[in-house]
């Protein structure tokens, strides 16, 4: 009977669609169990995403490619920055989504370029220079892909050529809401 008494009936109706549940009251979760907060996203590049990116430059390097990353943790205020380029300022779009959306946001992504002999940095994808018949930017996109990066050029809708992640299987949603990858830590860039 105690545990009658500590059940919490919610009555719906059967016959217009309410259904009887009952629930024990010392399992209900607190009022805020629909209403999931936002969790503030970590300052840095996860540790395994640091590693690869590290391993990355320097396989590259062994082909003969020289890597450049061009990005990789951001602030939400950042990103704002870059989505706002082809909309509200000028520029070509580099981005469809805003601050959080983004798994820069979460330190689980980079975006890379190749560097020339002379210095200049360029997004090339057909380049040659290490004369192996092979593209250098898709050598780079097989390591990437080797070393567990998942590539934006896969992507059916908006390409992103440049961006490289590894999201641990969380969605955007599951990282606002502060699940964070199991392996590793996050650490500076």
């Amino acid at each position: 009977m105690k545990i009658i008494k500590s059940l919490l009936t919610i009555l719906l109706l059967i016959g217009s669609g309410v259904i009887i549940l009952t629930i024990a009251n010392h399992y209900m979760p607190s009022s805020s169990f629909f209403e999931r907060e936002e969790v503030p996203p970590p300052n840095s590049l996860h540790s395994t995403v640091r590693e690869a990116k590290d391993t990355l430059i320097a396989r590259s390097a062994q082909k003969g490619i020289e890597v450049v990353i061009t990005d990789g943790h951001r602030t939400d205020q950042e990103q704002n920055e870059l989505y706002e380029r082809g909309r509200s300022k000028e520029g070509q779009v580099v981005t469809n989504v805003a601050g959080g959306e983004s798994y820069h946001n979460y330190g689980l992504a980079i975006d890379f370029a190749l560097k020339l002999d002379n210095g200049d940095i360029v997004w090339d994808m057909e380049r040659d220079d290490n004369a192996n018949g092979k593209a250098d930017w898709m050598e780079v996109v097989s390591i990437a892909k080797d070393l567990g990066f998942q590539w934006g050029g896969d992507w059916t809708s908006f390409k992103d050529y440049p961006h490289l992640q590894m999201n641990f299987g969380l969605s955007i949603r599951e990282l606002k809401y502060g699940e964070r990858p199991d392996t590793g830590e996050y650490a500076a860039e």
